[in-house]
């Protein structure tokens, strides 16, 4: 809740006065400003205009400068060293400008130079700014400026994260990435998140919310370039280890919350449930089957008109009734909310006459867009705080009421493209990305004062700087439902989470109505029954049933999908039982995934992660987007091939890997061809591992005990459990239960530190594989 608060004020324009600047340097008219955030993390900013050089951060920083074990001295070549225990900075000396030649009359850059260098405190180098510029040009009537800076570059850097691109590569190294949101992208929606990580010890953290092109690694060099800007500014992060960079994320854009423990289940969605009936049916049909389900969303047309911010009574005749009854089989809900407001809808004329809509150069509100025959609505101006208290007091009054638990804020890109328009804090091409954030600040904010003790959630489609704090749980959004987009959930998802936005996952069977090609081997699973597509997409239940096996093992699992059903028995026959057993393996995991969010709130670093993160030299790892850990514990290689039952799978070295369906040993730091029949994926568990395997429920509404805690020796291992009530915010002040399950490989012996938090006791329980 400060956090909160903290970001109203600076989004108000009220921001306290805290920034601890060590100094601003001066180089021939250049003004280079040096702020610390603590022992490991720095600010530069670089401008021509002092106060642009010492304002504060963008939108999206919500952390407190801290130049505590800061110093700055003199450099051996004149120029300025900032030094902390973890970080060294050094602002060269430059010489004095002399007369240019006569090439450099018409090619010399206009700007002074600027040159910083980046090291680890002892002197170990990390990176470098070698060039910054600044193009005067008119964007949307301002006169304003292409800004960027060059980095350099050393052949063997990786990069990854800067948000969500589905191209299908991980590694972002000799690229060049177009950040800024797109629904529109040819691959799958692109979502900008300007942090980039590498593999050599630091992240580059770019504040500015245009449109920005990055360029790592591209011809020796790292360049990055935004639309709108009068100054250039960015943090560098240093750490001995990827969690170390993830941590200083947290520190500047704020904690990932721990969601509600309903967010780890099953979320059962589609678009769309038309009525009531259609959609407690769905509900009562896992009930009756004796299936897992946690949430079950209500999408979008509900509504009498869009913006109504109402509820369809002829199809949804008593929606609290409705809740109720899914309250009484312990599943939660989600109601989908759209920022669009039809010309003829209720609300549209007062919005507009506040000044509450995105607006043209006339002051006119947007209404729809020229593309994709999208002509209905204008888009609530989220920018302005009032718009967003507006905002949630008709949700909270209209639709929460009802009895619906949380929101899922649709559009966040936003998806009427801003740019050429204006918002209430400036153009929308200056304010491209920053949507996402204020958008859901709403909810957050409103939720946060009028139910302090509900956790809260909210189903994002974008992101920005911090936008994880505000509790959102993002997916890949409106995907194809074809193998090929299932191959590209896989990087696009570690993208992600390498970007520090932990929640992320997809559309479980792809959203748009399945289509796709014709199969080109044997189907694996009979369709027979099927009632999800078109008779002639014979391969979509096999595809189906692999997204969801891959889903089981990202940190959400939806369905969701523009289909006639999306139930898991609604795949066939034959799928039925697969998906099934594989359901129920989710729920056995929750002891294992709740820990891991618990981790993230304490940590900031994802628990779905790129294998870069965990094996830092193992060259093969580096590079590797088709597979990934899951925690500490579990390696994951989704299939994503139609007709195969085998996949090659790497197993990173300096440990041994267990196959977890079978416990065999394996030696990493090799290739094998990994088993993948239809009814499981790859998986394997490093070695050294405590993995703890829940006793199954039908949500997460009942208490869940453990049935065993399985052990993989071959290594000392710790992992802490942690449980709570799952529903309120007293994990913030220590109302959760935790305990520090320790093995000790030499004796084979597994003891716990304290009480496990279920109350069971501990040795009844313990499997040592391989024993």
């Amino acid at each position: 809740m400060k956090r909160l608060a903290l970001i109203a004020a600076l989004l108000a324009g009220s921001a306290p006065a805290y920034a601890q600047r060590l100094a601003t340097v001066e180089r021939h008219g250049a003004l280079v400003s040096v702020e610390p955030y603590g022992p490991g993390i720095v600010r530069v900013t670089i401008a021509t205009d002092r106060g642009q050089a010492e304002g504060l951060p963008g939108y999206g920083i919500s952390g407190k400068s801290d130049a505590a074990g800061w110093s700055r001295q003199r450099g051996s070549d004149g120029g300025d060293v900032f030094a902390s225990g973890d970080l060294r900075v050094t602002v060269a000396a430059q010489p004095w400008p002399k007369p240019p030649s006569q090439m450099e009359r018409y090619f010399a850059p206009s700007l002074p130079p600027v040159s910083i260098r980046f090291d680890r405190a002892d002197g170990t180098p990390l990176t470098a700014m070698t060039g910054w510029e600044m193009a005067p040009h008119d964007v949307t009537g301002e006169h304003t400026f292409r800004v960027g800076a060059t980095f350099a570059d050393t052949p063997d850097t990786h990069y990854y994260g800067l948000g969500q691109y589905q191209d299908g590569v991980l590694d972002l190294r000799g690229r060049t990435i177009d950040c800024r949101h797109d629904y529109d992208r040819p691959a799958g929606e692109a979502v900008c998140v300007p942090f980039m990580v590498t593999d050599k010890g630091y992240a580059i953290l770019w504040d500015n919310p245009s449109a920005t092109i990055v360029s790592p690694g591209l011809h020796s060099q790292t360049h990055l370039q935004s639309n709108v800007g009068e100054r250039v500014s960015f943090f560098v992060i240093a750490g001995r280890s990827s969690d170390d960079l993830y941590a200083g994320y947290a520190r500047l854009t704020g904690a990932t919350p721990l969601p509600p423990k309903s967010a780890f289940g099953l979320i059962q969605s589609k678009a769309r449930y038309e009525t009531q009936a259609e959609l407690t049916a769905v509900a009562d049909g896992y009930w009756q089957r004796r299936y897992p389900l946690d949430i079950i969303v209500l999408d979008w047309f509900y509504w009498t008109r869009m913006g109504q911010l109402d509820i369809d009574r002829t199809a949804f005749p008593d929606p609290v009734a409705m809740n109720a009854h899914l309250k009484s089989q312990g599943v939660r809900s989600i109601v989908s909310i759209w920022p669009r407001f039809e010309k003829e809808s209720r609300w549209f004329d007062t919005l507009a006459a506040k000044g509450w809509l995105l607006k043209d150069k006339d002051g006119k509100p947007v209404d729809g867009l020229p593309i994709r025959s999208d002509r209905a609505g204008g888009l609530i101006d989220s920018t302005n705080p009032d718009a967003r208290a507006w905002y949630w007091g008709k949700i909270r009054d209209d639709i929460f009421s009802a009895g619906f638990d949380f929101a899922w804020l649709d559009e966040t890109e936003p998806d009427l493209v801003p740019d050429g328009f204006h918002y209430a804090i400036g153009t929308g091409d200056r304010y491209h990305n920053v949507f996402p954030l204020l958008h859901t600040l709403s909810v957050a904010e409103g939720s946060a004062r009028d139910r302090p003790d509900m956790r809260n959630l909210i189903l994002c489609r974008a992101a920005y700087l911090g936008t994880q704090a505000n509790g959102c749980l993002f997916w890949s959004s409106d995907v194809r439902s074809t193998w090929e987009a299932l191959r590209r959930q896989v990087p696009a998802g570690l993208g992600m989470t390498a970007s520090g936005i932990a929640y992320w996952s997809s559309d479980t069977g792809g959203w748009q109505w399945p289509n796709g090609p014709a199969a080109q081997r044997p189907v694996l699973i009979d369709p027979a029954g099927a009632t999800a597509m078109a008779p002639s997409y014979r391969d979509y239940p096999e595809l189906f049933v692999r997204w969801f096996q891959y889903n089981v093992f990202t940190p959400t699992l939806r369905i969701h999908g523009q289909r006639p059903a999306t139930a898991i028995w609604d795949y066939g026959t034959a799928a039925e039982p697969v998906l099934a057993a594989s359901l129920r393996l989710r729920y056995e995991l929750l002891p294992y995934i709740y820990a891991l969010g618990r981790q993230t709130s304490l940590t900031g670093a994802p628990f779905m992660r790129a294998l870069f993160m965990d094996f830092p030299n193992d060259a093969t790892a580096k590079t590797l987007g088709d597979e990934y850990m899951f925690g500490p514990a579990l390696l994951v290689a989704p299939v994503t091939e139609q007709g195969v039952t085998s996949r090659r799978v790497y197993l990173p070295a300096g440990t041994d890997w267990y196959d977890l369906w079978t416990d065999k040993r394996y030696t990493g730091g090799q290739w094998i061809d990994a088993a993948a029949p239809i009814d499981r994926i790859p998986v394997f568990v490093r070695a050294g591992s405590i993995l703890p395997i829940g006793e199954q429920v039908q949500s997460t509404a009942r208490e869940q005990g453990l049935a065993k805690v399985r052990v993989y020796p071959g290594r000392d291992a710790r992992f802490t459990l942690y449980d709570d009530d799952g529903t309120t915010n007293a994990w913030r002040t220590g109302g959760g239960r935790s305990a520090t399950l320790v093995w000790d490989d030499a004796r084979g012996r597994l003891s716990v530190e304290g009480r496990l938090p279920t109350g069971q006791a501990l040795d009844p329980l313990v499997m040592v594989i391989g024993r």
